[in-house]
């Protein structure tokens, strides 16, 4: 437990992903430590919550034809393409293992003082405000749950949420999926279309993604106390690890359909 290892990969579509991230969830368990992976899509996808139905997401015209993938996590639809998405998964024995809240708020605190870093102020929606946190919203950035990152938005008085996360619980590992809208994606209008960290900041810089995400790494690092060691071959380019076998799940439209 005495090191973050991390892995940045390269773009894939939603299956592979989705089975990278289970690669993820077992390894960590194996290994007993926190482990945290990066990766991009290569075309904008729609992963859909575990558990949300896919009659809702055909009636939807915004993302009619955009690619559909079934997340492992639970959660509300996220538009994929344009955001900084993450896998992390830890043991239940490690000490943010136990608690889903204090894996949640762990992560997402390290980042807004990341954003700090840049001048981007974010903060935590707190447990006692209002809550959105409403499964029949189908995107996951129009819900809000305790933890979730939001920023003043764009629009005077009004309030957007920037980052979400969901969790999979499993026998002896938690993982985590989890976006920060970074910029808007031009692939999609209307309802799929929510307001990013670029769109609220206007014209100030936005980081780059793999500095971000360096960035956020140490942060969490710093958090448990130990060291980052970042993994040179991609897990997605690990022949051995079986990732395109295991991703025929996520294929297989059975998957998609499931509820």
């Amino acid at each position: 437990m005495n090191t973050l290892t991390i892995w940045w990969d390269a773009a894939a579509d939603g299956p592979t992903n989705m089975a990278a991230d289970e690669w993820l969830a077992a390894e960590a368990e194996r290994r007993g430590s926190l482990l945290l992976r990066f990766y991009g899509w290569t075309e904008t996808t729609i992963s859909l919550g575990g558990f949300q139905k896919i009659d809702e997401a055909r009636q939807i015209e915004a993302i009619r034809g955009v690619p559909l993938v079934r997340r492992p996590s639970g959660g509300g639809a996220i538009v994929h393409g344009s955001d900084l998405t993450y896998a992390a998964a830890v043991p239940k024995r490690h000490p943010w293992g136990a608690s889903p809240q204090v894996f949640y708020d762990a992560l997402h605190g390290a980042m807004v003082e990341t954003l700090a870093e840049h001048g981007i102020r974010a903060w935590p929606h707190p447990a006692d405000a209002r809550s959105r946190h409403d499964e029949s919203l189908f995107f996951c950035f129009d819900r809000r749950a305790t933890g979730d990152l939001v920023m003043a938005g764009p629009a005077s008085g009004t309030v957007s949420k920037i980052m979400g996360s969901a969790q999979r619980r499993l026998a002896g590992v938690v993982l985590q999926h989890g976006s920060l809208l970074l910029r808007g994606n031009t692939a999609v209008a209307g309802s799929a279309r929510h307001p990013a960290v670029s769109d609220i900041v206007g014209g100030q810089s936005v980081p780059e993604e793999t500095a971000l995400s360096r960035a956020w790494g140490a942060r969490i690092a710093h958090g448990l106390g130990v060291a980052v060691r970042e993994e040179e071959t991609p897990v997605v380019r690990g022949g051995d690890l079986g990732i395109e076998a295991s991703s025929s799940r996520f294929r297989d439209d059975r998957w998609t359909a499931r509820r």
